[in-house]
């Protein structure tokens, strides 16, 4: 048996159990290794090794959230409720919800898309624009897995269709490999060739705004624990020192290249400016730390996990056991390499890792089934992206889920993973399966 193939099916069955997501990685990790050939001892110190790979990723979830509560101090939240409730209007003004429900759906897709390419600032945004809403959302009565695929939307089809921010990012990396592995190919042709997979995530956001989620569902008004008891409204000075607060945390993640840098420069802004006083910001900070812990975990426990599976070689032997199913057969091959990286992506969380893990032989694969240049970059592109909405370990689901959650009615699997997951992969294999084929 294929250790991959073992160790992504345990840990998804297992998350699905709705089994904590951190031991379900950690269990498919041990059963993936022991599969793959790898003594027991070497498992665990191969995973215990690839822990320290997401250090920096969870201590920046960690500031982040530490962040987000420092400012909710300021008044900003309540600001941004306040203006969102008048927007929403009275309870009677069935017409007027609609369009504030729109117009909010609108903005928080706008702002996830900019988040990649515009001002690339990732999931930074998530815990300081999303917790405030979470009361304007259960007024609307807004389904939050809607929300969930908007902000998976806005994550993901950026990066892999725009050569800009992020996205120059991905399509650097997918142009270095396929060119390493042997095709030469103009990077202009890496937009044209993920033009129709692009169009199918735009389908997959569709679908769940128009069909799956367009019904009301209820939430219950809870309390989020950042302090909200202890507000006391919002003055301009409040706002103006929380927005320049903002300003310097992405100014500095900008130049850095660092969340955890950025959201030093947003805390210290706060200490100077006396928005956040020297007695209140321990619990404070810590209070926010906690608020974050899950997703930082999380995050650690899947760089193991994906350390595990490189190092049982079963990627490549998973690539040439289909190779032998494929034969000539190009419909057949295209179709199963989108599958090898759905899951390997599902398995390691980041479609940027995947790519320099699969190009080296479906590079090879694609021109032995005569497909054209702009095809194969479509395969490889789209297998890449593949698993990124979906996977319980990466960032496009975790993100959302740490805004989402924080009052305990958002479930990370059932109600980020499965949606993204079912709305953005399916679209994904069908649109990428047929560009491969007519490109």
């Amino acid at each position: 048996m294929n250790a991959v193939l073992i160790a992504v099916l345990v840990m998804l069955i297992l998350s699905l159990l709705r089994i904590n997501v951190v031991f379900s990685l950690a269990v498919g990790a041990l059963i993936g290794g022991l599969v793959g050939g790898i003594s027991l001892t070497d498992t665990v110190s191969i995973y215990t090794d690839g822990l320290g790979n997401s250090a920096s990723v969870a201590l920046s979830y960690a500031l982040l959230g530490g962040f987000a509560m420092a400012v909710s101090r300021t008044g900003l939240p309540d600001a941004v409720v306040q203006l969102a409730l008048k927007i929403v209007g009275k309870e009677g003004e069935t017409k007027k919800k609609l369009l504030s429900k729109v117009l909010i759906l609108l903005i928080i897709l706008i702002i996830s898309c900019f988040s990649q390419n515009v001002i690339p600032v990732h999931i930074a945004f998530i815990p300081l624009l999303i917790p405030p809403l979470l009361k304007v959302f259960n007024q609307l009565k807004i389904d939050r897995r809607l929300v969930a695929t908007v902000i998976t939307f806005g994550l993901v089809t950026p990066y892999m269709y725009l050569p800009a921010g992020f996205g120059k990012i991905y399509h650097d990396i997918l142009f270095t490999n396929i060119k390493e592995s042997g095709l030469t190919i103009d990077k202009g042709d890496i937009t044209a060739a993920m033009a129709l997979p692009a169009l199918g995530m735009i389908a997959g956001l569709l679908f769940a705004v128009f069909i799956s989620y367009r019904k009301p569902r209820r939430y219950e008004d809870i309390d989020i624990d950042q302090g909200a008891e202890e507000s006391t409204g919002y003055t301009t000075r409040g706002i103006i020192i929380a927005l320049v607060a903002i300003v310097a945390a992405l100014t500095v993640q900008l130049l850095v290249d660092s969340m955890i840098f950025g959201a030093l420069a947003g805390i210290v802004v706060l200490y100077f400016s006396g928005a956040l006083k020297w007695s209140e910001a321990d619990p404070v900070l810590t209070n926010g730390m906690r608020m974050m812990a899950f997703i930082g975990f999380v995050m650690l426990s899947a760089s193991g996990f994906a350390k595990v599976l490189q190092e049982t070689g079963d990627v490549e032997a998973l690539v040439k056991d289909s190779v032998a199913l494929i034969g000539g057969n190009q419909m057949l091959g295209a179709f199963l390499m989108l599958v090898i990286g759905l899951l390997v992506t599902m398995g390691i969380g980041s479609s940027f890792s995947t790519i320099p893990i699969i190009a080296t032989i479906f590079v090879p694969l694609c021109l032995e089934l005569g497909m054209s240049p702009i095809a194969t970059i479509c395969i490889v592109g789209t297998a890449g992206a593949l698993g990124d909405a979906g996977s319980p370990a990466s960032d496009s689901t975790l993100g959302p889920t740490s805004g989402l959650a924080v009052d305990r009615q958002h479930d990370h699997i059932w109600d980020t993973c499965v949606p993204t997951f079912l709305h953005y992969n399916i679209p994904l294999i069908i649109f990428g399966w047929i560009a491969s084929v007519i490109l």
